[in-house]
């Protein structure tokens, strides 16, 4: 992940020249972001792209006795697996031995 940057001769001069006033905020933003502060905005962004890649190889760690989704299996579902009909007694839970 290294770039090159090629910088061509007017380049300098343009990267600190005033912003007009006419120049919306927004504008005037990514101006300042992609010509003064470029270096210090991708190294933001690598600094985060690694932090994301590290919070997730952290949180991936497969542990024991824990359910993991079977996916072959929740798709190859039909509506006759997909539950289980049960009668009970009138006056009887489920979970009732008597």
């Amino acid at each position: 992940m290294v770039g090159a940057w090629v910088i061509g001769p007017g380049v300098p001069q343009a990267i600190t020249a005033p912003i007009a006033a006419k120049v919306p905020n927004i504008e005037a933003i990514g101006l300042v972001l992609y010509t003064r502060y470029v270096f210090f905005f991708e190294a933001a962004g690598m600094i985060l792209l690694i932090a994301m890649v590290g919070a997730i190889v952290l949180t991936l760690q497969h542990r024991v006795r824990v359910r993991r989704q079977n996916i072959a299996e929740q798709v190859a579902r039909t509506p006759a697996t997909a539950m289980e009909v049960v009668k009970v007694r009138s006056g009887q839970g489920l979970g009732s031995n008597t």
